[in-house]
């Protein structure tokens, strides 16, 4: 029997433009820009999105690029909230480029969680990744929303600050740990997946304070005998299925190579249902073979994952308690949220910040 997907979150990318050039990362090396097209998701299509799908009580806007160059950013943030929908930049944003009106607005229209991708404690250690980035301006924009914060007695958007772990910045680690404490963010210290760059000379430093002690992405899947962050990865064709900003459905945050259909020709559910995706996910499980139109057949996790007979769970749902209670109260929960404080520090506690 086929397993009906329906939602509550979608990934939907804001934009695929960036201002930044990281060294490892494809939209700087123009290969997002290739494969999946530059450009920026129109209002009127996110629109359309909310209102087709009532379902849908969460979308990240955030992916391959800066969703904050998005120039209808303002407006899809004003209508979420006037729909009840949580809006998140959880995958992350360099916050460089921002205008004041914008940065008022997230906390205005309760923009509920939003990742800083700052990798050191100083423009010197910053820029030698984040190349053309400004740290001291992303410091001030963060200033700025916990300004806004306070005035209007909001607790969104959580703030995450991630830190990639390089061999030129480990050792600002722990400055940069303490100034995410003093500006009230979480700090997430991250794996880098380009062993070029990952903790080299500085290791003994780096193992200090990285998960389970390691350095890189391999040395945490030989460590734990499972891809990092490979099964949140590939449980999202279930829980929370990606889009581009022309509506090209890519299924995860990964695939730039092969999309499963177009949610502005047909439907989202009609598209998350479709041979393929349908398909794709047996696939993941373990129950169906590799074949060649599945962008999954082609990609690293899956591999590791097929070599390892590393199957996803059946079902893939997540029925964690607020997961369970965000099915049951749809949009409503939401809306409570945005007009409670005492729900607002609920949530804020089961989003571990």
């Amino acid at each position: 029997m086929t397993q009906r997907i329906r939602p509550e979150s979608i990934r939907l990318e804001s934009t695929t433009h960036c201002q930044l050039r990281c060294p490892s990362c494809p939209t700087a090396k123009g290969v997002i820009k290739e494969r999946i097209g530059n450009g920026f998701l129109k209002f009127d299509d996110f629109r359309r999105l909310i209102d087709e799908n009532p379902h849908v009580t969460h979308v990240e806007l955030s992916n391959w690029g800066e969703l904050f160059l998005n120039p209808d950013l303002l407006e899809m943030m004003e209508y979420a909230y006037q729909e009840s929908v949580e809006l998140t930049a959880s995958n992350g944003t360099n916050l460089n480029t921002v205008s004041p009106q914008v940065l008022e607005g997230l906390v205005k229209f309760k923009f509920r969680h939003m990742t800083c991708s700052i990798d050191g404690a100083s423009q010197q250690t910053y820029e030698k990744y984040r190349v053309r980035g400004d740290f001291d301006q992303v410091i001030r924009n963060i200033e700025t929303i916990n300004r806004h914060k306070k005035e209007f007695r909001s607790k969104f958007p959580v703030l995450r600050w991630q830190f990639i772990a390089f061999d030129h910045n480990a050792h600002e680690i722990q400055a940069a740990r303490e100034l995410a404490r003093r500006l009230g963010m979480h700090f997430f210290l991250k794996l880098s997946w380009d062993e070029g760059l990952a903790p080299s000379a500085n290791q003994e430093i780096a193992r200090l304070e990285t998960p389970g002690g390691v350095v890189n992405e391999r040395e945490f899947s030989e460590e734990n005998e499972t891809g990092y962050l490979q099964r949140s990865i590939c449980g999202q064709l279930w829980r929370e299925p990606q889009v581009n900003w022309d509506g090209e459905v890519l299924g995860c945050c990964v695939n730039t190579w092969q999309s499963f259909g177009n949610v502005f020709d047909s439907t989202l559910l009609e598209t998350l249902q479709n041979e393929r995706m349908t398909y794709a996910r047996r696939m993941l499980m373990g129950r169906a073979e590799p074949r060649d139109d599945i962008a999954c057949t082609t990609c690293d996790h899956y591999k590791a994952m097929a070599a390892r007979a590393d199957w996803l769970i059946p079902d893939a749902v997540d029925n964690s308690f607020k997961a369970r209670l965000t099915r049951l109260l749809g949009r409503k929960g939401v809306w409570l949220t945005n007009r409670s404080r005492r729900l607002a520090r609920w949530q804020r506690k089961f989003d571990g910040a």
